[in-house]
């Protein structure tokens, strides 16, 4: 199968190509054409087409044309490089390249559609009610009868996409609804989401000239966060420091997402082991909204072991088992730096290895690595593992006092607290280091895509300005 670059809609068949392989096997999967940064660079300077196509229709019917191609995503079988598609390909494909068990694969095409369903329910949250047609003239009446103005910032979204997660893609969805286009750099391993969105949009009649697929080495996402406006980029910790205080550049970078509790609740911290449970172990605890961390000011020996008797017998299995819950480290050595990481973390003063008794940590495969569900207990908030966030189901359970958990947990995507406390419910609500606040047992994997993630999406991309127009105007008399 050959994966060929789309050049704002139209194929591109490149010599270099890399080949992309089963994670077991060896076995060839797909050829993926590679782009240079240079081609990126002169395309964009057309990206203005990929607006203007999108503007050519009606905002409401490119919410159908979602909805529609939502349904051929995750049910039909679509023409995807040069060869048919169906959803158990896709899903087998993307097992086969990224490590992870075709169930969570299928899991996360379903999170797309979700997504895609209901993109007017998410547009008009978003959006405040706003009328579509306005960011399409990009002026216009709102509810209040007040004129305002929005101003797109970008013809188009630049995203260098990881390999990680499929369910990072729900992120960038709403973009074309937006009338913004898209310029997307696939994970290395994972083109897969990228490229049958991209066939099953255009299947459903978006214009294939408002998307772009540029698959490539790392020069390509330079050049795309270069001559994109406004971009995504997921990334590392130093990732995320490159480009803070950029406004042109949103960075998803770790989560350490959190389970809080406090002082009122954590003598029934029982009651919510199944809410940590799955705050650490979905999805392979591959993404940013896992929990890394569980912070209580007691009892924390006795949930670290609870903790590990739950999710740390879990074993490797085939990726086509429905029972399989963890993913490979493709990568050769990946894994096993990542544990000698984590081993070296163990011998901080205050820190214990919960999960010792139940086996070893790391599976070395001949191709690829696994590491086993890890619980580790920090006596206080200082060891560096206590900060600490992988790829797959880890989590430090840290002892601390309630009057300095704020002060301690750092950045956190997000934070589920489990408290009662109004006075608490209050500090929590105005701290500044949570993004996601979850008041409550709600997993931190549970995601309300009625609301931002890190961010609107429309702030993102729309700048509101002042626009004043005489009252006998027809913007103006309505």
């Amino acid at each position: 199968m050959h994966l060929p670059a789309w050049r704002f809609g139209k194929p591109y068949e490149s010599l270099e190509r890399t080949t992309l392989v089963h994670f077991l096997t060896g076995e060839p999967v797909a050829e993926v054409s590679q782009v240079g940064g240079a081609i990126v660079g002169r395309d964009l300077q057309k990206a203005q087409q990929a607006r203007a196509a999108l503007l050519a229709l009606d905002p409401e019917d490119v919410v159908e044309r979602l909805q529609t191609a939502g349904n051929l995503y995750a049910h039909g079988t679509l023409q995807v490089g040069d060869a048919r598609q169906s959803p158990d390909d896709f899903v087998r494909q993307q097992s086969a390249t990224t490590g992870l068990p075709e169930s969570l694969c299928r899991a996360n095409m379903q999170k797309n559609l979700f997504v895609l369903s209901n993109m007017d329910r998410m547009l008009d949250a978003l959006s405040r009610g706003l009328p579509p047609d306005i960011l399409w003239r990009g002026y216009g009446t709102e509810h209040r009868g007040v004129v305002v103005s929005y101003q797109a910032q970008s013809p188009a979204l630049g995203l260098v996409l990881p390999s990680n997660s499929p369910g990072v893609h729900t992120l960038w969805l709403p973009v074309i609804a937006l009338g913004v286009g898209l310029v997307l750099k696939p994970g290395g391993q994972e083109p897969w989401t990228p490229y049958r969105m991209a066939a099953a949009m255009v299947e459903a009649g978006v214009p294939a000239e408002a998307i772009s697929l540029y698959p490539g080495a790392t020069d390509v996402g330079g050049a795309i966060l270069a001559g994109c406006r406004r971009s995504m980029i997921f990334g590392s910790a130093k990732t995320v420091e490159q480009y803070r205080g950029n406004p042109g550049v949103q960075v998803h970078g770790p989560g350490f997402s959190k389970i809080i509790f406090g002082d009122d609740c954590v003598d029934d911290w029982e009651r919510h082991l199944d809410v940590i449970v799955e705050s650490v172990a979905a999805n392979s605890g591959r993404g940013c909204i896992n929990a890394s961390a569980v912070y209580a000011s007691r009892h924390t020996k006795a949930i670290a072991a609870a903790l590990a008797e739950r999710i740390g017998p879990v074993e490797v299995k085939p990726p086509d088992d429905p029972e399989a819950k963890l993913a490979a480290f493709t990568i050769p050595g990946a894994a096993k730096a990542i544990w000698e990481q984590i081993e070296a973390g163990l011998k901080a003063p205050g820190v214990t290895h919960a999960t010792a008794a139940h086996g070893p940590r790391f599976v070395e495969g001949e191709r690829c690595g696994w590491l086993r569900p890890t619980v580790v207990h920090c006596a206080s908030p200082e060891p560096e593992i206590a900060k600490a966030e992988y790829m797959f189901p880890f989590v430090s359970v840290v002892e601390c006092p309630q009057d300095r958990m704020l002060d301690a947990i750092g950045p956190t995507l997000v934070a589920t607290a489990l408290t009662d406390d109004e006075a608490f419910q209050g500090q929590l609500v105005g701290c500044t280091q949570i993004d996601r606040l979850n008041l409550g047992p709600i997993p931190t994997t549970k995601l309300d895509w009625l609301q931002p993630h890190e961010g609107n999406i429309i702030d993102f991309l729309y700048r509101s300005r002042a626009l004043q127009v005489p009252a006998a105007s027809p913007v103006g008399a309505a």
